[in-house]
């Protein structure tokens, strides 16, 4: 591990100021990602800005939704009364991710900033255009079981970890961000970006910016949504594929949907195809299936990892035909305790 500086400001405008003009500067929060990354060689900040002590852990009901507090952590969340009963994809999306001790050191903001799990990447031997860029991805022709099949380019075909992400994006959660020129609001999606040719850049955020807390809108149709991953083993293993989904059913037709994936993409999908297909469409098992064939038209998958095209298909397929049942959601898979 490089030698570094470290810093605990007094409070968020002090925070942004020590890394303000310092691309070489990391915020830590809970850790448990930068650590390991710092541990590998793969992060190499000169400057460690501890934020957790000034980063919001408040949870507070507004009048459009949901205000969490960037330092909250992951366990707080997913048992969190109000979220559970408000936002319940949120908090069972919160479960599905690592461990129970991870979940109770690791922080809002800290889970959405999470680095992309491929084995390349976290291997300082091995080329990768994420962590040294031009410098190629081996990925494409080599490991790539479990990584993308939506929105990769030639340049990374890495994905995204992140379970509780991919609730957000289905969501319409706004990131609240403050950095040196200011306060503004990040939609998600909208907060990661696809690779592109920087697969180096995961976020829009600029050099500075600090997450203080995740606005989380009011959903009429909340109570009748579920996340449901797929995943090699049954505990603290990343998604092979995901699907956070909300369904508002009245009278056999779909009024409206909120629909994103995990597992395959560079960033949540938003399965907005999907979406389109099924306004208005009967809230049937066929249906959904043509909703999801729509969305996976835009799938690229490599040799090695097609058999996720199908995979998803099945389980965007079950989940929302789960939704459409009367008595499908909510109770038949009741939010634990963390």
């Amino acid at each position: 591990m490089r030698p570094f500086t470290y810093e605990r400001p007094a409070d968020v405008r002090s925070a942004v100021a020590a890394a303000a003009g310092r691309p070489d500067a990391a915020y830590l929060g809970g850790g448990t990602n930068l650590v390991d990354l710092m541990r590998l060689g793969v992060a190499t900040p000169r400057t460690l800005v501890d934020v957790t002590r000034i980063s919001s852990r408040a949870i507070e009901e507004t009048g459009g939704g949901l205000l969490i507090g960037a330092g909250v952590r992951n366990g707080d969340l997913a048992a969190d009364p109000l979220v559970r009963r408000a936002q319940p994809l949120l908090a069972r999306a919160v479960l599905e991710g690592a461990s129970g001790q991870i979940r109770n050191m690791a922080t809002v903001a800290g889970n959405l900033l999470q680095r992309t799990r491929c084995p390349y990447f976290q291997d300082v031997t091995k080329p990768c255009n994420k962590r040294l860029p031009g410098s190629g991805c081996p990925a494409r022709t080599g490991d790539h079981r479990n990584l993308a099949i939506l929105g990769h380019s030639e340049h990374c075909v890495a994905t995204h970890p992140s379970d509780m992400a991919v609730a957000l994006a289905a969501l319409d959660a706004l990131v609240h961000v403050e950095g040196p020129g200011g306060a503004r609001t990040v939609p998600m999606p909208g907060l990661h970006r696809l690779p592109g040719d920087e697969p180096d850049r995961d976020t829009v955020l600029a050099p500075g910016e600090l997450i203080t807390a995740v606005e989380v809108p009011h959903l009429p149709f909340a109570a009748r949504s579920r996340y449901r991953k797929v995943r090699d083993r049954a505990s603290f293993a990343f998604a092979v594929v995901s699907v956070a989904a909300a369904l508002d059913v009245a009278g056999g037709v779909v009024r409206d949907c909120r629909i994103a994936l995990g597992g395959v993409a560079h960033a949540p999908w938003r399965a907005e195809a999907a979406e389109a297909a099924l306004r208005g469409a009967a809230a049937t098992p066929e249906e959904f299936a043509r909703a999801a064939d729509a969305e996976l038209a835009r799938s690229s998958p490599l040799p090695r990892n097609a058999f996720k095209a199908p995979l998803l298909r099945n389980v965007l397929v079950r989940t929302l035909t789960d939704l459409a049942e009367p008595a499908g959601f909510a109770e038949s898979e009741p939010v634990e305790t963390p």
